[in-house]
């Protein structure tokens, strides 16, 4: 069983990434040069390949009786993502 207290502060962990990942690549974006077209491009197809994940785990979970455990992993599968594409876009 989860936690909801620590799933609420991993989803507003999980907020406040994607907002500093949009500010990071709204600066990219701004340059209009080549990496802001790669970029443009990675960041849809980052969106597509994240939901296939996310809609795989998903019916793992179901068809494993662990459909309550859902939520938490959809939510820790996004934010490793968000994560990653922070600490790319930031430089670190």
């Amino acid at each position: 069983m989860t936690n909801p207290w620590l799933d609420a502060f991993r989803l507003a962990q999980l907020c406040f990434d994607a907002q500093s990942v949009v500010a990071l690549r709204m600066m990219r974006l701004a340059s209009g040069d080549k990496q802001a077209a790669k970029e443009a491009e990675r960041m849809v197809n980052e969106k597509f390949a994240a939901l296939a994940e996310a809609q795989a785990n998903l019916i793992r979970d179901m068809m494993t009786g662990k459909a309550h455990l859902a939520p938490a992993r959809a939510v820790a599968l996004y934010h490793r993502k968000v994560r990653a594409n922070r600490k790319r876009l930031s430089g670190y």
